[in-house]
């Protein structure tokens, strides 16, 4: 029912920064939350920053203060802005949104991930 779509990965050097966009399309009611996570390799996929609705935020605490999260309602897009990159931010980043259907429910959504990679 809905689909994310994300941009903005690369490869960037530590220190740098990047701007991860997701947009959602298809047929739902509302989105809820949208959020980003990432995934190492090796490693299990963490909450990287999430936003509500009404503009409430979360951080992973290994983010806060480097990374802010945005939402555009009316274009159904997260940004996630990423400042002050380190090698550790090196993962595949995926867009994730709830979403309420016309039909009833909530589900959750995946885009199919990008790749940031923090390197000199």
């Amino acid at each position: 029912q809905v689909q994310l779509v994300e941009s903005g990965g690369g490869l960037v050097q530590p220190g740098g920064s990047l701007r991860l966009s997701c947009a959602a399309s298809g047929s739902f009611r509302r989105i809820n939350v949208m959020g980003w996570y990432r995934q190492a390799p090796g490693k299990q996929r963490e909450l990287v920053a999430h936003i509500t609705s009404g503009g409430g935020t979360n951080y992973a605490d290994s983010v806060k203060g480097r990374f802010t999260i945005s939402r555009d309602n009316a274009k159904n897009t997260v940004i996630l802005q990423m400042n002050s990159l380190k090698p550790e931010d090196t993962a595949v980043y995926y867009c994730n949104a709830n979403a309420v259907r016309y039909l009833g429910g909530s589900y959750d959504y995946w885009g199919q991930g990008t790749q940031v990679t923090v390197s000199s």
